[in-house]
């Protein structure tokens, strides 16, 4: 059952069309890979897909809703929630506080500091706070929970990145570049996080340039070239076509 359809979706920033007629669907339980070269378009699938650009055309549909129009913030509170290349945190707080602020997608309309005034706030922080610990037994930083996030590893807080995007309990995580600058042991750890994560019950889109992550652990693989698809298939597949080793793979299929 696709839990994700995208369908002919476009975007024209002026001339340039940087997305074209895109059209994949991601199975609940899946882990889908969106692979391609640099200014393939994959980033911008993503941002359309989240409601950070607008389409010029084509439709998303999510577990059966339309998602196309909606804000980011709707679409993360349908269980929809992304990460971005370039990791932010908040590096005077600690693991823990950083996952807690995650869970406003959540929370929204709601102001955050108004929680813990009345029992029932009182209740909802706690629920908060016991939130927070589960995801970070997921991402197997319960050690880090009282550690600031700026003193963490770059590894670390490409994990903690994850654990806030978790926080919000997403049907779908989208997953940008995950495994950008980590040592081929984080990158280990990586893959098994993101395992782990599917077998909690979260589907998993991802782009990524490190070969030997995707074909790891993706199930299938689309792939894009000057904002097209090109191929699709499983990792075998896209390992061996033609057309994916002329434009990206090249000799090695490897890579990472």
């Amino acid at each position: 059952m696709s839990l994700l359809e995208v369908e002919a979706l476009t975007v024209r920033f002026g001339g340039l069309t940087a997305v074209n007629g895109v059209s994949f669907a991601v199975d609940a339980g899946a882990i889908v890979g969106l692979i391609g070269p640099n200014g393939a378009g994959k980033t911008t699938c993503f941002n359309l897909i989240t409601g950070f650009v607008p389409p010029s055309g084509g439709d998303v549909r999510f577990d059966g809703r339309r998602l196309t129009g909606l804000p980011p913030d709707r679409i993360a509170r349908a269980g929809v929630v992304r990460t971005f290349q370039k990791t932010s945190l908040f590096p005077r707080l600690s693991v823990h506080e950083n996952v807690m602020i995650g869970q406003q997608a959540r929370l929204a309309p709601r102001v955050w500091p108004a929680l813990a005034r009345t029992a029932s706030q009182r209740r909802e922080l706690a629920a908060v706070r016991e939130r927070a610990d589960e995801v970070l037994a997921l991402v197997m930083m319960s050690a880090a929970r009282d550690v600031q996030a700026g003193e963490l590893s770059y590894g670390e807080q490409r994990h903690l990145a994850i654990a806030i995007a978790l926080a919000s309990r997403p049907a779908l995580l989208l997953l940008d570049e995950p495994a950008a600058g980590l040592t081929p042991a984080e990158s280990r750890r990586l893959m098994q996080l993101i395992e782990r994560i599917r077998r909690d019950g979260v589907t998993v889109l991802l782009v990524e340039h490190d070969m030997k992550v995707v074909m790891g652990i993706c199930d299938r693989i689309v792939v894009l070239d000057h904002g097209q698809k090109i191929a699709e298939g499983a990792p075998r597949e896209i390992r061996a076509d033609p057309e994916v080793i002329r434009v990206y793979l090249g000799d090695a299929t490897t890579r990472g």
